[in-house]
């Protein structure tokens, strides 16, 4: 016969159910993508110059028409 409480693994369960709740929503992860930055002549601020697997910055910098080029990781805005 039932106590008249609730006891074992359900009841973990739904504990950690209800603090998680208490904490909020889990916040959906963003997608990253890496950028490329560098200065150009046009520019000599470092600035976005692409995504990374959409150019060379190798070839870029071997061209001289950048410098100061650097990856770096940013949210995906697509």
């Amino acid at each position: 016969m039932g106590k008249g409480y609730a006891e074992g693994p359900a009841v973990e369960a739904a504990e950690e159910a209800r603090e998680r709740m208490a904490d909020g929503p889990t916040p959906q992860e963003v997608p990253k993508r890496r950028a490329i930055l560098g200065s150009t002549a046009d520019q000599p601020n470092p600035h976005i110059l692409g995504w990374e697997d959409e150019i060379d910055a190798d070839a870029l910098f071997a061209s001289g028409d950048a410098w100061g080029l650097r990856t770096v990781v940013l949210d995906d805005p697509a």
